[in-house]
């Protein structure tokens, strides 16, 4: 015998598709109540109906898809059309709030927008700089690069940035409209770093709850990210730790497939001074034990165990440098 239902009625039939026993919702129907059953249905729940069913015919095999594939499943009249339509929007709105509560989603949306934030922080950056330089040519470019967008942006004229700077005035000075030009340019910098930095630190908070353990091991914007590119913490926890160790190495991985060799970590490990500032030779090892610490950490996260203390991080990191010491010379070619 097999349960069948939908948000009208339930239906127990045999083998034969004859049916034993039916039970009809037969109250009061709204809008709203249409949209509570649907919202308990999609989140794989009996309809009052079906439990009704399934407590007398305990042995019935529950097949929640089974209405959509039954032929003499009764078809929606014109008032049970119209309820549905009605009920749609409700169930839609109801979506869209609940998706709040979701904080993979929130961070992914923290983690994209950060990252379409730093790309236009970095081509205006890099262009309010050299823009400077080209009259202020004894800026030290990098040593004050951090000074520069703010030091335009609240100077009144290019010699009282120049003041700022340190630096001797220019010899070329910029018209009223250029130099207007140039220092809202330089504002723009100075409000896309600090909404930058707002971005980030929101993402350090929420990663830091969300996952603890991955954020003590790898840094909060680290496991944010990782997280993201994952598809969501649960698919990241249920990850082998060899797909974790390349996750953000997209180019590398598409070189492989046309016959390069693997990557052997991807962006946002290599992130890890561990990794980043090792010998290029240890680095494939240090990434895959680095992997398979974070993929426990991220399992802790998510089914509950204990979060991970400074003290454990840091027995991680000296096993790391146990490894660099191991392998002080690059093996040699055969």
């Amino acid at each position: 015998m097999k349960l069948h239902y939908d948000w009208r009625m339930a239906r127990v039939i045999d083998d034969d598709g004859v049916v034993i026993d039916e039970v009809i919702w037969t109250s009061k129907r709204s809008a709203g109540a249409v949209a509570d059953r649907l919202f308990d249905l999609q989140r794989g729940r009996l309809s009052p109906e079906a439990r009704v069913l399934a407590e007398r015919f305990p042995e019935a095999l529950v097949d929640a898809m089974g209405a959509l594939s039954d032929s003499n499943w009764l078809p929606l009249n014109d008032e049970e059309v119209k309820i549905f339509e009605a009920a749609a929007p409700i169930l839609a709105k109801r979506g869209v709030a609940d998706a709040a509560g979701d904080v993979d989603r929130r961070l992914d949306m923290l983690v994209s927008s950060a990252a379409e934030l730093r790309s236009s922080w970095t081509t205006n950056e890099s262009r309010c700089v050299e823009w400077v330089g080209l009259f202020l040519s004894e800026v030290d470019l990098d040593a004050q690069r951090n000074e520069i967008p703010t030091a335009i942006a609240e100077a009144d004229s290019i010699e009282s940035a120049a003041s700022s700077l340190r630096v001797t005035p220019p010899v070329h000075s910029p018209s009223d409209v250029e130099w207007q030009a140039i220092r809202e340019h330089a504002k723009g910098v100075v409000e896309l770093t600090e909404r930058l930095s707002s971005h980030e630190d929101a993402i350090r908070d929420i990663a830091q709850q969300h996952v603890p353990s991955l954020s003590a091991l790898i840094g909060p914007l680290g496991a944010a990210r990782l997280v993201t590119l994952a598809g969501g913490r649960e698919r990241l926890a249920r990850m082998p730790s060899g797909s974790l160790q390349v996750l953000g190495a997209h180019a590398a991985m598409a070189a492989h497939r046309r016959g390069a060799p693997p990557p052997k970590h991807g962006a946002i490990l290599f992130s890890m001074p561990q990794i980043s500032k090792s010998p290029r030779w240890v680095r494939g090892k240090i990434a895959r034990f680095l992997a398979g610490k974070a993929s426990i950490a991220v399992r802790c996260d998510h089914f509950g165990g204990e979060a991970w203390g400074e003290e454990k991080v840091s027995a991680i990191h000296r096993e790391t440098e146990a490894i660099k010491a191991k392998f002080p010379k690059p093996p040699k070619r055969r």
